[in-house]
C-alpha cells in the first residue's frame, strides 16, 4: 500500500516507460515532417480527435471507478478479518470458564489465526509460504492445497471440542461459530477479487483508442509553431496512458506490488493484538518503513 508522504514518481514512470518512448517518437516524427511534403496535405479535423477524446473519457471514468472498487473491497475485507480475529479471541477468552487447560486452547486459538492470516495473504500473492507458515503446518502434522481453508476447518474442529469438554453455553458457540463463518466469507470475497479477471477487451479498446487519438491528434492542430504541436501530441496521449495504467494497477490488489493491499503489514499487526490479548509477546519487532509502501 502506498504511504501518502512518500511516493515514489520513478516507479510509476517505470511501468509506463516503453509507451512514453514510443508516443515521444512519434510526436517528434509526425511533429516535424507534418510542415513538409505529403503529411502537410492531410487535414483532420480537430472535432474527430475531440469525439475520440470524449469517448476515451468516458470508458477511462468508468474503468477507473471499477478498479478503484475493487482495490477498495479488498481493503475494507481486510479491515474486517483484523476486527473479526480479534473478536474470536476475546469470545474465546470470554466464554471458556477460568480453568488451567482452558489457557491452552485460547493460546491455540490465537496462534492458529495468526497463521491463518499469513497463509491467506501468501495465497493470495501466490508466493511460497513463509517460514513462519511452513513450521506451523510441520510442527502440528498439517497439509493442504488450500491452507486457510484448512486452519478454518482446524478452528471449527477445536471448538466442537471444547463445548463438549466445558459445556458450553449453545449461544456461546454459535457467536464462536458466527464470528469463523465471517472469516471465511472474507476469505472466500478475497478469492473472489483474485480469481476474477478484468476483461482483457476493455484494455484492448481503450489502449487501441488511445493510439487511434495520438495519430490523428497532430492533423487537426495549427501547422504555426511545431513545439507547441509536438507538445500537445505528446502530453495528450500520455495523460490517457497514465489514466489507464492506474486503473490496471488498482484492479489486482493482491499482485505483491506497492499498490496492493497491505496483508503482511495487517497480518502483523495481528499477531501483535491476539498476543498481547493472551498475554503473549511477540519475538517480531516492527521494521522502520524504509519505502514509499509497505506490504
Amino acid at each position: 500500500m502506498l504511504i501518502n508522504k512518500k511516493i515514489s514518481i520513478t516507479y510509476f514512470i517505470s511501468v509506463i516507460k516503453w509507451d512514453i518512448i514510443f508516443i515521444a517518437i512519434y510526436a517528434i516524427l509526425i511533429g516535424t515532417f507534418d510542415h513538409y511534403g505529403f503529411f502537410k496535405a492531410i487535414n483532420i479535423p480537430l472535432s474527430l480527435s475531440g469525439f475520440v477524446g470524449t469517448t476515451l473519457s468516458l470508458l477511462l471514468a468508468f474503468r477507473t471507478s471499477q478498479s478503484y472498487e475493487r482495490w477498495w473491497e479488498a481493503r475494507v475485507v481486510w479491515g474486517a478479518i483484523v476486527n473479526d480475529s480479534r473478536s474470536l479471541i476475546r469470545q474465546i477468552k470470554q466464554f471458556l470458564p477460568a480453568l488451567s487447560d482452558s489457557e491452552a486452547h485460547i493460546e491455540s486459538f490465537a496462534r492458529r489465526q495468526i497463521i491463518w492470516c499469513f497463509a491467506l495473504s501468501e495465497s493470495l500473492r501466490r508466493i511460497p509460504s513463509s517460514k513462519k507458515v511452513d513450521d506451523y503446518f510441520q510442527t502440528h502434522d498439517l497439509d493442504s492445497d488450500n491452507k486457510p481453508n484448512l486452519l478454518l476447518n482446524k478452528h471449527a474442529d477445536e471448538l466442537s471440542f471444547i463445548s463438549q469438554r466445558f459445556d458450553l453455553d449453545a449461544n456461546k458457540q454459535v457467536q464462536i461459530d458466527a464470528t469463523i463463518a465471517r472469516l471465511c466469507d472474507s476469505m472466500g470475497k478475497c478469492e473472489r477479487i483474485k480469481n476474477t479477471v478484468f476483461p482483457r477487451s476493455y484494455s484492448v479498446l481503450i489502449h487501441f483508442l488511445i493510439y487511434v487519438l495520438m495519430t490523428i491528434l497532430p492533423f487537426g492542430l495549427e501547422d504555426n509553431n511545431p513545439i507547441i504541436e509536438i507538445l500537445l501530441t505528446f502530453m495528450v496521449p500520455v495523460l490517457f496512458i497514465s489514466i489507464e495504467r492506474t486503473a490496471i494497477i488498482m484492479q489486482d490488489p493482491f499482485e505483491n506490488i506497492p499498490t496492493d493491499t497491505p496483508m503482511t503489514a495487517l497480518s502483523q499487526t495481528i499477531e501483535r493484538n491476539l498476543l498481547e490479548m493472551i498475554n503473549k509477546k511477540s519475538t517480531e519487532v516492527k521494521p522502520p518503513v524504509a519505502s514509499y509502501y509497505i506490504m
